[in-house]
């Protein structure tokens, strides 16, 4: 019997936190205490445990493996995923009860590490799994109170002289009548109403139909700019709602939506998501063209690819096709991207702009409010690459349209970097065109030409982005270009294929000399081909 409730509780660990969960939650003991804290937990522990108590038992624990990967993203100044998305991945069951403790515990995160510090509690075997401590110190501290059950919980449980004594001696140093009183931080974060968006996936479902069907429960309005977003009231959770999970609506801010319409792609156009993981805008540029056309959704992580490939499959769409690859590396001149005629490039950035919708507002590193150096030396880095990328955009050869997007608020990795590229740009024939003339906040004016430029901001708009629209100028491509004697297969825009004798359209005006020339041209051609049969 103990060694069925042993295999029964191992199990119920895999299948909650996968293999390696298991033994964090398991604290990586020997065999013989696992089995005995095993059985212990599965024999009486779970059994008087109400659903409540053993519902926040694993939220604790899936609490503390969201805090471990969002404070290792932080110490290391890259955000491995916003919390929101760490917590509603598939793999959280709990979710409400596990974001309520990450964000709590975040929030007082400097006051429970300076307890645990002072109570020493963080011994050899808890070290290893002080994310956990953080989160039931929390518990304990400042939370509900319910049944701490757990190896864990107990230990710290027989701590309570050690943990008053921290707290009494902490409130007397800072001059505090409570805990409550060493947040320097404030409340939960910036005290903004913010509106749920909704963008409708018409591939699989048209706007008034998810207008309908989120009536029921919403008050829901249509977005006057982007004709495919619902706006909702703040608050509305729709994580779990079937036509979020079955992939009919994508919860999609606006300011992210509007990135893929400033393209504006054509259906049976050949479009490039040049950095396009996780790949919101690229399965809704393949709904804008209607699911007609083609769309090459370039990514280089190979598990955001996974992610990639998982969204693509959830909206349905069936005209994109995924490359594992570097943007930089790619070859404007193969054959399979010569048709690329609208380029995305929505390349990696500080992600500023979504600091408050990313609650970055509570990770340690945003406690001062200040950028290090550590800081500016990363938005250097990021504004080499995005530089490089958006020159290598221009280099594709049938590309007529190119949005270069962020979702930063540093003009290091916006205005900056659209200038850098502008003599590169009008050397290609391209120029700055202006999308969403409605829009009212522009691009900082630092250069000439910086009010076709498009910004939202964080708080009036809930998110900080930045676009820049390049479209190529209309007298710039002859509608008879003349091919050369080395590739006498090229292609130009209209599809026709140009023979090398072919005479070249004058730049201004067509004059009749060259209309006359240009017909006994296509005339001696014609008879070439259509010899008079006898």
């Amino acid at each position: 019997m103990e060694t069925f409730m042993l295999e029964k509780v191992r199990n119920i660990f895999l299948e909650e936190f996968g293999r390696g969960g298991y033994w964090e939650a398991m604290g990586r003991v020997n065999n013989r205490t696992k089995a005995s804290a095993s059985g212990a937990a599965g024999k009486s522990e779970m059994r008087r445990m109400s659903n409540a108590d053993r519902s926040a038992y694993f939220a604790r624990r899936e609490a503390a493996k969201v805090l471990r990967r969002v404070l290792e993203g932080d110490a290391q100044r890259r955000a491995i995923a916003s919390i929101k998305t760490l917590v509603y991945a598939p793999s959280v069951r709990n979710k409400k009860g596990t974001f309520a403790l990450v964000c709590k515990t975040l929030k007082y995160l400097p006051v429970i590490k300076d307890v645990v510090e002072a109570a020493d509690l963080l011994s050899n075997k808890w070290k290893r799994q002080k994310e956990l401590i953080y989160v039931i110190m929390y518990d304990i501290l400042l939370g509900q109170k319910t049944h701490l059950a757990g190896d864990a919980e107990k230990f710290l449980m027989r701590q309570q002289s050690a943990l008053q004594s921290a707290v009494t001696q902490l409130l007397s140093k800072k001059k505090a009548n409570n805990i409550e009183d060493l947040i320097a931080r404030g409340d939960d974060g910036p005290g903004v109403s913010r509106p749920r968006f909704v963008r409708v996936n018409t591939l699989k479902m048209d706007v008034h139909t998810a207008i309908e069907e989120l009536g029921k429960r919403y008050a829901v309005q249509k977005d006057d700019m982007v004709s495919d977003l619902l706006i909702l009231p703040p608050g509305s959770d729709l994580h779990d709602h079937p036509l979020v999970a079955d992939g009919s609506i994508f919860l999609q801010g606006k300011a992210s939506s509007m990135v893929a319409v400033a393209l504006d792609p054509k259906p049976g156009w050949e479009v490039l998501d040049a950095c396009s993981a996780p790949g919101n805008k690229t399965v809704h540029l393949a709904s804008l063209m209607h699911g007609k056309g083609r769309v090459i959704a370039c990514e280089l992580n190979e598990n955001r690819v996974k992610r990639l490939r998982h969204t693509i499959k959830l909206s349905g769409a069936s005209n994109i096709d995924v490359l594992h690859g570097d943007f930089l590396n790619l070859n404007p001149k193969d054959p399979s991207l010569s048709k690329v005629r609208a380029i995305l490039l929505d390349p990696s950035c500080s992600g500023s702009g979504t600091a408050a919708v990313r609650l970055d507002h509570l990770l340690p590193s945003h406690a001062e409010g200040t950028i290090s150096g550590d800081d500016l030396e990363r938005l250097n880095k990021l504004a080499a690459f995005q530089r490089k990328a958006l020159a290598h955009a221009f280099s594709f050869p049938a590309v007529e349209k190119i949005v270069y997007s962020t979702c930063s608020i540093h003009q290091i990795e916006n205005e900056d970097v659209v200038q850098s590229v502008l003599p590169l740009a009008e050397s290609r024939g391209f120029q700055l065109d202006t999308p969403f003339p409605r829009w009212q906040r522009r691009g900082l004016p630092v250069f000439a030409g910086a009010n076709h430029l498009l910004r939202t901001d964080p708080v009036e708009d809930k998110e900080g982005f930045f676009i820049a629209l390049f479209k190529k100028k209309q007298n710039t491509t002859n509608p008879f270009p003349r091919s050369s004697n080395r590739d006498k297969s090229s292609r130009y825009r209209g599809g026709d294929v140009c023979n090398s004798w072919a005479v070249a359209c004058p730049p201004t005006k067509i004059s009749k000399l060259w209309l006359y020339q240009y017909a006994l041209s296509t005339r001696t051609r014609w008879r070439k081909n259509h010899p008079i049969q006898n």
